[in-house]
């Protein structure tokens, strides 16, 4: 099926961009990587009047390291993400999760903000971006504002983005020095949609956890962070035993939707399984027995 007409534009700057949305908002959509727009176009469940091409706008597709936070420009490519080389347990994530997103020529394209505004519950990205409670940066008529992670997903597809509103960022609060990673993900095929996934993100100082974050994909129609399971594990040893109740605790969180290859208690059972595992590979790495 071949897209409908639509009028297209590519702004050169943010002001410009933001001036465009502010007088055909309702009716436009944002093209950055486009690797779920165009199906959506292709498919003609997105109609547009206009479509904002916003790749000629400079300055968008940085990643800046800071004392406390990683910002990600709203033009960072799943590819950059997937070779970052900046000495943090951050970029270690991000080598993880990267290979799970969809195929090279889509983690080519494809950007890191993307996938927070289009807010597929299945996005790995969304999970981390939950789990760390990132702040989205958004650019409008009445200036800039920051959306927490918490206060962003509203549901499946929908987010605290405006029409007239162009995300222009997204900042990342740095894990603790000494913290150690681990992603786990269950799909049917190389490539597709994550059925179940998991983030653990944790340090371990003289033997007990000293900080904690689990973050869920495809558990919800929002990604979820497992606050009960980290509470569960904060100021304990990370023995197996605990481990084995902090994730039967984050499954307990979920709340899944019933899939034709995927039925919620599946799914649920599947989280568990996940979080167990990244627990059991973060403890090792922490050198905890």
């Amino acid at each position: 099926m071949k897209p409908p007409q639509f009028d297209y534009v590519a702004p050169a700057s943010v002001p410009e961009a933001v001036a465009v949305l502010a007088e055909r908002g309702p009716e436009s959509r944002v093209l950055a990587g486009g690797q779920s727009l165009l199906i959506e176009l292709r498919y003609r469940t997105e109609r547009p009047a206009l479509v904002v091409d916003v790749n000629r706008i400079p300055g968008l597709s940085d990643i800046a390291v800071e004392d406390g936070s990683v910002h990600i420009g709203a033009l960072v490519r799943h590819a950059q993400l997937e070779h970052a080389r900046f000495g943090d347990p951050l970029a270690e994530l991000f080598r993880q999760v990267a290979p799970y997103v969809a195929h090279p020529p889509i983690r080519a394209r494809g950007t890191f903000a993307g996938s927070l505004a289009w807010a597929h519950p299945a996005s790995e990205w969304c999970a981390l971006a939950m789990a760390l409670d990132a702040g989205i940066e958004l650019d409008g008529p009445s200036g800039r504002r920051t959306v927490p992670a918490g206060s962003w997903f509203r549901g499946a597809f929908t987010t605290a983005c405006l029409p007239e509103e162009l995300v222009t960022g997204v900042r990342l609060p740095r894990p603790p020095a000494g913290a150690v990673v681990a992603f786990a993900e269950h799909r049917r095929t190389h490539g597709s949609f994550a059925l179940a996934a998991a983030l653990v993100m944790l340090r371990v100082s003289e033997g007990r956890v000293a900080w904690i974050r689990i973050g869920l994909a495809n558990a919800a129609d929002i990604p979820l962070r497992a606050v009960e399971a980290e509470h569960l594990m904060m100021g304990e040893r990370p023995e197996p035993d605990l481990r084995a109740q902090a994730a039967a605790r984050a499954a307990a969180e979920a709340d899944p939707a019933d899939e034709p290859h995927a039925p919620a208690a599946y799914r649920r059972h599947a989280l568990a399984t996940l979080v167990r595992r990244c627990l059991a590979r973060a403890v090792e790495n922490a050198g905890t027995p």
